[in-house]
């Protein structure tokens, strides 16, 4: 079943000469982790708020289990949770405030309701906080609040920008625990915007690669790779004040100070390495394609 139905989809904002995103078309599926990849800039935010009925579109359409969500403010209101990177509305309620009555909103009786907080403070690891006014948590600690609070209900769709943003390892790997988990035993439809693109490589089923606000590849990840299935990343570490030599021809991406990206077709794997300094390298890390190389893949060469 096709849970978003999305058909040419165009947006500018005011003062902006540039669309924040333009003729998208999109169709997401019952069931599937879907991943949104883009830099900075992209218009995944903007795609999403879209998909949530809170930014309004300029032109196209989109359709909510096959209701336009311009005429069905409801249905996505009972069946769909959204968590934003940033939300105030939380701000003035405890954390077991904010899920009992997100819980009841969402149709719960008061008892039920009651009931399903308490199971999300214990699934999210923040029973701890629960008297915890909202505005006076940790960045990490607002994230798996947010995240609580999207699921409160058990909303059979979910949307997340950036569910691990702010998170330390151990929060990282129960976020994508826990998702993984409700996929796989609820069916729940998860969307979500993430740069974490190697831990999220293990949960999502199709990508989304957006760039300059246009969807420039879609699939499954394992397809997409099948194009630049040759290509290898090479990771190189070093002193900043003495980067290395690269051969001709090679193009790097730089990652911080001292560390470098470059992407290599199988045939020039044995050549770079054999002509580089290793006197000029502290160390070297070389992978098959990524999830992040399929986004730098398709950014770079549309």
């Amino acid at each position: 079943m096709i849970v978003y139905d999305i058909q040419n989809l165009f947006k500018t904002y005011p003062r902006q000469t540039q669309p924040a995103n333009k003729n998208i078309s999109l169709q997401i599926y019952q069931g599937e982790i879907f991943g949104i990849l883009g830099d900075n800039g992209a218009g995944k935010s903007t795609l999403v708020r879209q998909m949530a009925n809170l930014v309004k579109s300029d032109s196209g359409k989109i359709t909510f289990f096959g209701e336009n969500i311009a005429n069905s403010r409801h249905l996505l209101q009972v069946n769909m949770g959204y968590m934003p990177q940033e939300s105030g509305a939380l701000n003035n309620l405890t954390v077991s405030e904010a899920l009992y009555f997100t819980s009841h909103l969402r149709g719960m009786s008061k008892n039920d309701a009651q009931k399903e907080c308490e199971f999300l403070l214990n699934l999210w690891e923040i029973k701890d906080l629960r008297h915890q006014p909202s505005s006076r948590l940790s960045g990490g600690q607002r994230r798996l609040l947010r995240l609580a609070t999207a699921m409160a209900g058990s909303p059979p769709v979910l949307i997340l920008d950036e569910p691990t943003n702010d998170l330390d390892p151990q929060r990282r790997k129960l976020v994508w625990d826990i998702l993984r988990r409700i996929n796989s035993e609820q069916e729940t439809t998860i969307i979500l915007i993430t740069h974490d693109a190697i831990e999220a490589e293990k949960a999502i089923q199709r990508v989304g690669i957006m760039h300059c606000g246009e969807l420039v590849a879609v699939g499954r990840p394992s397809e997409l790779k099948a194009k630049i299935d040759r290509t290898l990343r090479l990771e190189l570490f070093f002193s900043p004040s003495n980067p290395p030599t690269l051969p001709p021809g090679l193009t790097c991406y730089p990652l911080e100070s001292g560390h470098w990206r470059l992407l290599l077709q199988w045939e020039q794997v044995t050549q770079t390495l054999n002509n580089l300094n290793l006197e000029q390298i502290e160390d070297f890390r070389l992978y098959s394609a990524t999830l992040e190389d399929l986004y730098l893949h398709y950014a770079t060469n549309t």
